[in-house]
């Protein structure tokens, strides 16, 4: 339909490109503290989006809190700062006092959430495994979302430290507006990528010095590296299936009932039945991505041939 913005058969967006490269001209003119611009560049986009779409919704509330956050900053740059008068007063105690009336940007600077979610993560595994498994296993999770965070942060967009869930996993929080399918299926592979370089660390370590706790933490880690890759919700694997046709997801299915047949790995297998699945599904991307495809696979394949090689079957240490 012409002067549509959206596909109306596979919603893909007609502006997906022009949105993109307004999204990053306003991220970087909100980073120079441009708020009044960033702005009005996040509703340039406004037009070329669906109107009631869910980023829409969002670009409508963040431009009112920029204005805000703009006419706050105006105010105080007219007003004088009456922290000033007392802080003045304090002398060479002056610092400190103006450090702890800021403690919540303190309190952000140190990430406190990233901290103690970290430190709660360890406990539990500590507490199941050990602590010298705990740790390592800690340390070996920290790396895959470490993964992906620096892989958002090399693309100049915005994202959070990683933020653990005890028992359960980790995350780290990042806005995709305007992001193609291929970049959020590099992005969402990046971690398992990550997590494949850290169990290949462990297996050198446990090949040179035969400790096992070293194979038991790279077979872990490259064991919940391929269940994350299950095409499914919000694994990464689900992430990395929506930039992949039916070729792409056919492909993935046949590489991991391969390496399942291969290594006798049920998890494997899931991967293969969650690509199956994927098929059928009604989420085939308009543009797909052939290079996601071999990612997806390669890091599949090399979390293979670490498990291939280390000793004992599925998760936890030997």
């Amino acid at each position: 339909m012409l002067g549509a913005v959206a596909c109306g058969q596979c919603h893909a967006l007609v502006h997906a490109e022009q949105l993109a490269q307004l999204s990053e001209q306003a991220r970087k003119a909100e980073s120079q503290g441009e708020l009044r611009r960033a702005r009005d560049l996040w509703l340039q986009g406004l037009p070329l989006l669906p109107p009631h779409s869910r980023q829409s919704d969002w670009i409508r509330d963040h431009a009112q809190s920029l204005n805000q956050a703009a006419l706050r900053s105006e105010a105080a740059q007219q007003q004088p700062q009456p922290g000033n008068q007392w802080a003045r007063k304090l002398g060479p105690l002056a610092p400190i006092a103006i450090l702890l009336a800021k403690g919540k940007s303190l309190l952000v600077l140190l990430k406190m959430n990233f901290l103690l979610s970290l430190v709660a993560f360890m406990g539990v595994y500590w507490g199941l495994y050990g602590a010298r498994f705990g740790i390592g296993f800690t340390i070996l999770i920290l790396i895959h979302e470490m993964g992906h965070f620096i892989d958002i942060k090399r693309r100049g967009l915005p994202a959070d430290m990683p933020i653990f869930l005890p028992g359960l996993g980790a995350f780290v929080r990042w806005k995709a507006l305007g992001v193609s399918l291929k970049t959020r299926a590099e992005v969402s592979l990046a971690g398992p990528f990550a997590g494949w370089i850290a169990s290949v660390a462990c297996a050198f370590i446990w090949w040179k010095t035969g400790n096992n706790l070293y194979a038991a933490l790279a077979r872990a880690g490259a064991w919940l590296n391929v269940m994350n890759l299950i095409p499914v919700w919000v694994l990464d694997g689900g992430q990395a299936a929506l930039a992949l046709n039916k070729a792409g997801r056919l492909t993935i299915l046949s590489v991991s009932l391969a390496l399942g047949i291969w290594l006798n790995e049920p998890a494997f297998y899931l991967v293969a039945a969650g690509a199956g699945w994927r098929l059928f599904t009604k989420d085939l991307p308009s543009q797909p991505s052939p290079t996601a495809t071999v990612y997806y696979a390669g890091v599949l394949a090399s979390l293979a041939a670490i498990l291939w090689i280390l000793p004992g079957k599925g998760f936890g240490p030997q």
